[in-house]
């Protein structure tokens, strides 16, 4: 397993399978982060890196749902779409696709492990269809739009808006 870490999240690359994990705490319950991915009005606030402001398209938090977002860097729209395949207080697991590539699809599930004294820490897995997709997402600076949007998450929660 190859790992990049920061002070954040921990993202690492699973070695055998084109996957990558994610794994980070928050002061938080489970329910409220349950909530931040769910509630679009939410997430819109949250998601990405900073200065990359997201709308909501459609969004339809249920099993069988589905989802799409645009955010807007440099000018340009960056759209992703997805539909939820289950959506359960205990998990999430939903595809995710960037249109600007829309032939790699990933298949994620997010899980809620409760810790205990208002934490919880996310668990992230994102399944893509090989290691050359895995290993290009990886280069591609998303640690960036990863610990941004979770530092804008952490300052949600500590301001009782989540």
């Amino acid at each position: 397993m190859t790992t990049t870490a920061n002070r954040e999240a921990t993202i690492e690359a699973v070695k055998d399978v084109p996957m990558i994990t994610i794994t980070r705490d928050f002061r938080s319950t489970p329910e409220q982060l349950f909530r931040a991915h769910t509630d679009p009005e939410i997430y819109k606030q949250w998601v990405g890196p900073n200065d990359v402001p997201t709308e909501i398209d459609y969004w339809d938090a249920r099993t069988g749902g589905s989802w799409r977002f645009v955010s807007t860097s440099d000018g340009l729209e960056h759209g992703f779409h997805g539909c939820f395949h289950e959506v359960s207080t205990e998990r999430i697991v939903q595809t995710f696709t960037w249109e600007g590539m829309p032939e790699g699809v990933s298949l994620e599930t997010l899980t809620f492990e409760d810790l205990g004294d208002g934490r919880t820490r996310l668990h992230a897995q994102s399944l893509v269809d090989s290691f050359e997709s895995r290993d290009a997402w990886l280069s591609s600076g998303m640690e960036i739009g990863v610990n941004d949007g979770y530092a804008k998450l952490d300052q949600m929660l500590a301001d009782a808006a989540v």
